[in-house]
């Protein structure tokens, strides 16, 4: 009987690491891809979507061709990455500016904006959190201000691990955990906030579908299973 093979990636900030375990929890190999971290600005913090992916890639074809692993016997790939980050596609779900990171410091007036005149009470009230510079919610209000241009383009916003699991699956998909650090998700009836994306001036069909983070939110996609060598029916967890 064939050993059932299991993925984790983790989309970090300095790199991306990819481990393959069996079903008894014993790492099979493990590989980190490096990339870099652009700062246009002093207190700018940017990242290429596609460096991620390319990571995301180099790290699967490194475990898959281990000692002892059978690329067949996978079955399942779980993400997990940095929080906050704000990635945007326009409707052709082309990446339209660089991701904004979690550690980035440029949205200070729109923090203040927040927590200021809209307040810290009524966020609190919406989301269970304050406004704070890393948070998604002031990064989209910072390119309304700043970007209008991309801005107009959005169609769909999500977090870096969440770019990712849309290229393995095609599926534009967040969990509940990392939906709370966006300053958009009504944590308590586990919904996104109608008044904070009113705020944002966005709606809820540009946001991601919300998953617990165990869910499976999808397989991966003909294209993915070729290139890497795996089956179609892999399934892809939130």
């Amino acid at each position: 009987m064939s050993q059932q093979l299991l993925i984790g990636i983790d989309i970090g900030t300095s790199g991306t690491k990819t481990a393959i375990y069996d079903q008894t929890g014993r790492r099979l190999a493990v590989h980190t891809a490096e990339y870099p971290l652009y700062q246009p600005k002093n207190g700018w913090a940017e990242q290429d979507p596609e460096d991620w992916w390319n990571a995301t890639v180099e790290g699967l074809q490194k475990v898959l061709s281990a000692d002892g692993v059978n690329p067949a016997d996978v079955v399942g790939i779980g993400l997990s990455g940095q929080m906050h980050g704000l990635v945007v596609l326009d409707d052709a779900d082309a990446v339209i500016r660089p991701a904004i990171l979690w550690n980035d410091g440029r949205t200070a007036k729109q923090v203040d904006y927040l927590n200021g005149v809209i307040g810290k009470e009524k966020l609190s009230a919406l989301t269970a959190n304050i406004a704070f510079a890393g948070f998604t919610a002031p990064k989209i209000l910072w390119m309304r201000e700043e970007e209008p241009e991309n801005y107009a383009k959005i169609a769909k916003i999500m977090l870096p691990k969440d770019y990712v699991n849309y290229i393995l699956t095609g599926v534009h998909a967040c969990d509940y955990s990392d939906a709370s650090g966006m300053l958009l998700l009504d944590v308590q009836h586990k919904c996104w906030s109608r008044e904070m994306l009113e705020i944002c001036g966005v709606s809820e069909k540009q946001m991601p579908k919300l998953f617990e983070s165990f869910d499976c939110i999808g397989t991966v996609k003909p294209d993915v299973a070729k290139l890497l060598g795996i089956p179609e029916n892999v399934r892809v967890v939130a």
